[in-house]
């Protein structure tokens, strides 16, 4: 197999949302856990800049399961 065909693509599950389900369906594409990045999102809000805004873009474009 290719390392395209390998890849899983980014969609939101329906099994593992807490809000929209960005964080996991981000957490399942690059393969690390599921708190680790709802960490790193909650994180970076403490950080200037347009985290939230994001979030709701991703929400927006990533397609559901």
């Amino acid at each position: 197999m290719t390392a395209a065909a390998t890849t899983q693509r980014l969609s939101r599950p329906r099994g593992d949302r807490m809000i929209g389900g960005v964080c996991a369906g981000l957490a399942r594409r690059f393969g690390i856990k599921t708190g680790t990045m709802r960490l790193l999102a909650v994180l970076s809000c403490l950080l200037p800049g347009p985290q939230f805004v994001a979030y709701l873009i991703l929400w927006a474009i990533i397609p559901s399961e």
